[in-house]
């Protein structure tokens, strides 16, 4: 996604951060704090520009992380069937100049999945590390027969937003300065 916006990241960090939900949290504010917290505890020099980001697929007020195995993404994606959801996709960047934050949410329908539609979800293995246990872009995507909002945003990275917040921090993007 950022190199469609010209960017070329110097280093990727991964930061270790506790994503457990807290009781009674919803969905954006669990999503938009978890953000946060990963934008401030990445390693960052004086000068550097750190950008975070988190998505999370949301039934109701359930909020339907990365699943742990094959079982938890199994249950996620039944749930999910013949459903609207919300995906909700914060960002964040932090710079000299402070942290700015943003969120994106998106409303996205799935159609009702038969037993060979969620076996083959599964056996393609996307679920792995993704919220809800499903990329769009993946082979689940072929399941999504309509959504209302940012379809780079329900990938994990809105693209304007993100084009936004990095152009406010003073990063080039697309070669502009």
């Amino acid at each position: 996604m950022l190199s469609q916006l010209g960017v070329t990241p110097d280093d990727v960090r991964p930061t270790d951060i506790d994503e457990t939900p807290a009781a009674g949290e919803l969905p954006r504010t669990y999503c938009l704090r978890v953000t946060e917290e990963k934008a401030k505890s990445a390693a960052r020099s004086d000068g550097e520009v750190v950008l975070a980001a988190d998505t999370v697929v949301a039934v109701g007020r359930r909020i339907l992380g990365k699943p742990r195995d094959r079982g938890e993404a199994e249950t996620f994606l039944h749930l999910l069937s013949g459903r609207r959801h919300k995906v909700h996709t914060a960002i964040a960047v932090l710079s000299d100049e402070g942290l700015r934050v943003r969120d994106v949410v998106c409303r996205v329908r799935m159609q009702r999945l038969g037993q060979n539609d969620l076996k083959e979800c599964l056996d393609a293995g996307d679920w792995k590390g993704k919220a809800g246990a499903y990329a769009i872009q993946g082979s689940a995507g072929a399941f999504i027969p309509w959504i209302a909002g940012s379809y780079t945003a329900i990938m994990g990275l809105p693209a304007h937003e993100t084009a936004r917040l990095l152009t406010a921090a003073g990063i080039p993007i697309l070669n502009r300065s």
